[in-house]
């Protein structure tokens, strides 16, 4: 045999049959393909839907009036699901309801192209005995009026079947015995609360009980033309099928042909959910149909990640489910309606935006931190959102572009998330600042900025700072510099001169964002919080600082305060080193108060406070006998020495 060719096939004699433990096959597929008990009434009412469809296709003149009715009996134990199908023959009930893995339904499928028709596997009725310790079948078929079978089972791997009188009419009744443990179904409500929603799509009618009204008798939006508002009718169904939240507003799913990868035959109606989001939060919820009835209450990875305000129901006949009907294949068919799905939430966004003004400032306020990222995510969505979107600033949420008028045609972001001296500054220039550190936010501006060719100052990033913070005038000489610093910086701060607004504030301590990073990476505590590969970035990227500059304590040489100072320093005036003392005081106690009681006051506040009471009885004491006059106020002082 040459290399790479496929094996011979082994001589027939050696060839051997596999054994199969039915009972143990029976068992798992009863007991563990599905993930709920319910999944058996689903099973059911599908299987009753596709009698009717399968009559329809057989006998297209005979009399036929189709129905599902499902009864409980909380007494007796029992649900019962009766249809007035095709029936079975005794031949069909061996068949099909004795053999695992034989469906008529498919079978007829593949015979007719019907695409109504929902059973795939010949698993459904196994189903049943999950949930009954005995299922019963009554049947009458519309080939054999006249006769009626009943199937009996315990367990599913053996059965009997007896002739018994015709039904009435022809059709069927599967009858369950529960299972102690699942006695609640037999409770009718809980029928008809699981049941409207499994059968919600189903056109076939579906009655619990006595009841006279279905409980799939809901107006479908997508399926007929509905008198009046359109948008109305889907806010009807969408507050209806919704429970979770309520829908702010509603728009279409069309088909998609062609295309890109294929399209998909997917319709039906996505909302946007009141539900509270924020960056990480999912409250996706999309309900998937397959040719009417349930297929995934779940399946939130059809839309897109960044949609987490999204709610919706679509069908299909293509998509593919999973052996079990509660999942379905990712397959081509899958990334189509993928696809789909994001164009109709960035069309239905617009569309909103255009016409629903009202519902859009809902919308904008509700789930603004969530568009920021989605915004990220979507081209056509930045360009939608771009100058609606609210941004977190230090005034409250504004827009970005109510952010670039305020801030003089630049855009301001603080890259920490607030205190200390930053937050005193912020508060002084009295522009807003957008707050970076939360989601989505800096990265949303810097995409502003480059779209509307605005300035983006990122404060606390070295760039920013120096924006903000003027070079002075004319240098500091080396020996008042160093006199400064030690009267004023703590250690790990570096005094900076500057010329910054407004010049009321004599000094502004700056944090080293890329220092403070560097110390929690490099904390012994990092390498169990953060994932190693992060890791191993976050420490390649802040191997550029050594870490020993911790903030940047800026000097304002505009500031009346500091000009009396360094008069004074020149001058050798004795209240010098008391007056610097005070500034350093009040650096402290700002820092302090901003940080709040969670924060670090960046010194010692008790000290701190101490100082200013010294400061003060220095500056106020009485000049001893026979000592020259002491100025009252450093203000008095010339400006030069």
């Amino acid at each position: 045999m040459s290399e790479g060719a496929p094996p011979e096939p082994a001589p027939a004699e050696d060839l051997r049959t596999t054994e199969v433990d039915l009972g143990g096959l029976v068992n798992v597929l009863a007991t563990h393909l599905y993930s709920t008990p319910l999944v058996a009434l689903r099973e059911l009412v599908q299987n009753a839907h596709d009698s009717h469809t399968r009559r329809l296709l057989e006998d297209p003149e005979g009399d036929h009036r189709p129905l599902i009715r499902v009864r409980g009996d909380a007494a007796r134990r029992t649900v019962s699901i009766e249809d007035t199908g095709a029936g079975l023959t005794e031949p069909e009930i061996h068949a099909y309801l004795a053999t695992v893995g034989t469906g008529y339904t498919r079978m007829l499928r593949d015979l007719t192209g019907n695409q109504e028709l929902i059973g795939a596997f010949g698993l459904g009725f196994l189903s049943a005995f999950s949930v009954a310790d005995e299922v019963a079948v009554t049947t009458t078929s519309h080939r054999e009026p006249h006769l009626g079978h009943r199937y009996r089972s315990r367990g599913g791997e053996q059965y009997q079947v007896d002739p018994v009188p015709a039904r009435p009419r022809p059709g069927t009744v599967v009858e369950l015995t529960l299972k102690a443990e699942h006695a609640h179904l037999a409770d009718e409500d809980a029928l008809r609360d699981v049941l409207g929603r499994y059968c919600v799509l189903l056109p076939i009618p579906v009655y619990v009980g006595d009841d006279e009204q279905p409980v799939n008798n809901v107006e479908v939006p997508w399926r007929h033309s509905v008198p009046g508002d359109q948008h109305a009718a889907r806010m009807r169904f969408a507050t209806a099928f919704g429970r979770r939240f309520e829908p702010l507003t509603a728009f279409p799913v069309h088909p998609a042909e062609g295309g890109t990868g294929g399209g998909t035959d997917a319709i039906g109606l996505l909302w946007v959910q009141d539900g509270g989001t924020y960056g990480s939060s999912d409250n996706r919820d999309l309900a998937v149909y397959l040719r009417g009835m349930l297929l995934a209450e779940d399946a939130r990875d059809l839309l897109p990640s960044w949609a987490g305000f999204i709610g919706g129901v679509v069908e299909s006949s293509r998509l593919t489910p999973t052996a079990s009907r509660e999942d379905l294949q990712r397959d081509d068919h899958y990334r189509a309606l993928q696809r789909a799905l994001t164009d109709a939430i960035v069309d239905g966004l617009y569309e909103t935006a255009r016409l629903r003004p009202a519902a859009w400032r809902r919308i904008l306020t509700r789930h603004g931190q969530d568009l920021l990222g989605a915004a990220l995510c979507d081209e056509r969505l930045f360009t939608l959102l771009a100058d609606d979107v609210p941004v977190p600033t230090s005034q409250g949420d504004l827009t970005a572009g109510a952010l670039r008028a305020a801030g003089g045609g630049a855009v301001h972001v603080a890259l920490g998330s607030g205190g200390g001296f930053e937050e005193m500054l912020y508060r002084a220039m009295r522009v807003p600042i957008a707050r970076g550190d939360r989601y989505a936010v800096l990265p949303f501006l810097r995409r502003y900025a480059q779209l509307r060719g605005c300035r983006l100052v990122e404060l606390g990033s070295e760039h920013g700072d120096r924006e903000l913070f003027r070079d002075p005038e004319r240098p500091l000489p080396a020996g008042e510099a160093a006199w400064l610093a030690g009267a004023l910086a703590d250690e790990g701060e570096q005094l900076v001169p500057a010329r910054f607004d407004p010049p009321g504030l004599p000094l502004v301590l700056v944090p080293d964002r890329e220092a403070e990073l560097k110390a929690r990476i490099e904390d012994d505590q990092a390498d169990a919080r953060i994932p190693s590969a992060a890791l191993r970035l976050a420490r390649a990227f802040t191997a550029r600082t050594d870490g020993e500059v911790r903030a940047r304590l800026y000097l304002n040489l505009s500031c009346p305060a500091v000009l009396d100072l360094l008069a004074a320093y020149r001058a050798g005036h004795t209240g010098s080193a008391t007056a610097a003392g005070l500034l350093r005081s009040l650096k402290v106690i700002m820092a302090a108060a901003s940080a709040g009681p969670a924060g670090s006051s960046g010194g010692d506040l008790t000290a701190a406070l101490s100082g200013v009471g010294t400061a003060v009885s220095a500056l106020t004491a009485a000049v001893p006998a026979g000592l020259p006059g002491v100025p009252d106020t450093l203000g008095a002082l010339p400006d030069e020495a």
